[in-house]
């Protein structure tokens, strides 16, 4: 409809990372609860939108998606001076921690997707008393690679159709077309090799494999969700990963890919309304000193 103006409102904020002040971007709406959005490889915080628009989650959550440096709205940090980026598991943990410390939240749940969903499980494993949840969207200790990074920087291709091309595949088939584009769109948008470096995290650097048996979910809950149409993070790597921790929560998401919360909205509402709704409930036994 012509004329409406969304909940979401846009700031900056200036994050120390790793002694690199980093400005970056990021949307939120609502009151309650912090709920922190991670997006994908490549993407930025747009993928988020929908979750961010729905005025039933905001009653209780204030929900906010930020961009990575180099991601989105997000610039690299000021003292970049051309280097290849490379996302490495410290770096990627520590940006996480450093936006949840320079916004002030208290106790937040973190959800992230893809290369989000993996930050998930080593939030989990070294700083889970600093959330109240975390929820891993399409996440696994470790996914074998299918595919050549080389191409996704390269001068004689296209990054951004390359990009595109690449994650295509991942969306399931009864996602809604223009919400395909949508999703699409952010990857052909991205910046020169940004992609890539975040794959050297997700390939390389975030092998998880013998870590992950770490996590106490006595500490910090932690849900696990994964499209059934997911061949990059199969519904398999998400059992498998479950299976070496005690007490995580596993759903396998119908018609959805791997990009649940942008390529069908509507379908992963069904699947994440339930979880925050166990969130709250929680929460609100905790403040009332009843045991969870």
């Amino acid at each position: 409809m012509s004329g409406v103006i969304e909940p979401i409102t846009g700031r900056y904020v200036h994050v120390d990372v790793g002694g690199e002040i980093c400005r970056i971007y990021f949307e939120e709406n609502g009151a309650g609860i912090p709920l922190v959005c991670l997006h994908t490889a490549g993407s930025d915080g747009r993928q988020w939108r929908h979750l961010l628009a729905d005025q039933e989650f905001a009653r209780n959550f204030r929900i906010i998606a930020f961009d990575m440096p180099w991601h989105g709205k997000s610039n690299p940090p000021a003292g970049w001076d051309g280097a290849e980026y490379q996302l490495t598991t410290a770096r990627y943990t520590q940006t996480i921690r450093a936006f949840c410390q320079a916004l002030a939240l208290d106790k937040p749940v973190v959800m992230g997707c893809s290369i989000g969903g993996r930050i998930v499980l080593n939030l989990a494993i070294d700083h889970a008393c600093e959330f109240r949840a975390l929820i891993g969207l399409e996440a696994a200790d470790f996914q074998a690679p299918w595919y050549d990074t080389a191409w996704l920087n390269r001068p004689d291709v296209h990054g951004g159709e390359v990009c595109a091309a690449l994650v295509s595949g991942l969306i399931a088939p009864q996602s809604p077309e223009n919400s395909r584009a949508e999703t699409l769109w952010a990857y052909k948008q991205g910046g020169p090799g940004v992609f890539k470096g975040d794959l050297y995290f997700y390939r390389v650097d975030g092998d998880l494999r013998g870590r992950v048996e770490r996590i106490d979910t006595r500490i910090c809950p932690l849900f696990l969700l994964t499209g059934e149409y997911d061949f990059s993070c199969t519904p398999e790597d998400t059992k498998r990963t479950a299976g070496a921790i005690g007490g995580a929560r596993v759903t396998i998401m119908e018609q959805l890919g791997h990009f649940p919360m942008s390529e069908n909205p509507e379908q992963f509402r069904r699947y994440i309304a339930p979880v925050l709704g166990e969130i709250l409930d929680q929460s609100r036994q905790t403040k009332r000193g009843v045991p969870v």
